[in-house]
Order: C-alpha cells, then structure tokens, then sequence
C-alpha cells in the first residue's frame, strides 16, 4: 500500500480469489522490501523512513518428535542450544 505506507496480508483462497487478512501499518515512508523469516512465522519491512518492522504474524512453528529428539541431542552434547 504506497499511500499509507501498509503491507496487506492475503489468503489465496484458489481460482485466482484472495482475501484480505489484516493490514500492518507502522512505516511513515513507502514500504521498499520485504522478507519472511526461514521459520515462517515473522515478516521483516524495509521502508525509505530507514525503519526495518519485525512483524510475528503466523504464530509459533510446530515441531515434529524427529526434530525436538534432535534438539535435546544436540543440547545435552554441547550444554547450549544448536543453530541449524
């Protein structure tokens, strides 16, 4: 949204359809980039006011069994968390 310095969040509903989620506003100039975090629950904006917004819109990420094992492994190992 170039006028009000917006970013809208759709739902693909199929068949060329989508509907309006929500509307996140916070920039005070146009909204130049946006990314999506690896995990998918966080959106970064970067707007010309040299603001970046961090924005948690899709909540916590679900864990399989498979990947918590391989978390608690790897913290009784090193004693600390593991990036990946």
């Amino acid at each position: 949204g170039f006028t009000h310095n917006q970013l809208i969040l759709w739902r693909y509903l199929g068949e060329g359809r989508v509907q309006k989620i929500t509307e996140l506003t916070g920039h005070q100039a146009r909204v130049l980039h946006m990314a999506k975090s690896p995990d998918g629950t966080t959106v970064v904006s970067a707007a010309a006011d040299e603001t970046l917004r961090f924005w948690r819109i899709f909540g916590s990420p679900t864990r399989s069994a498979a990947k918590l094992k391989d978390e608690q492994a790897c913290r009784s190992l090193l004693g600390t968390s593991c990036i990946r």
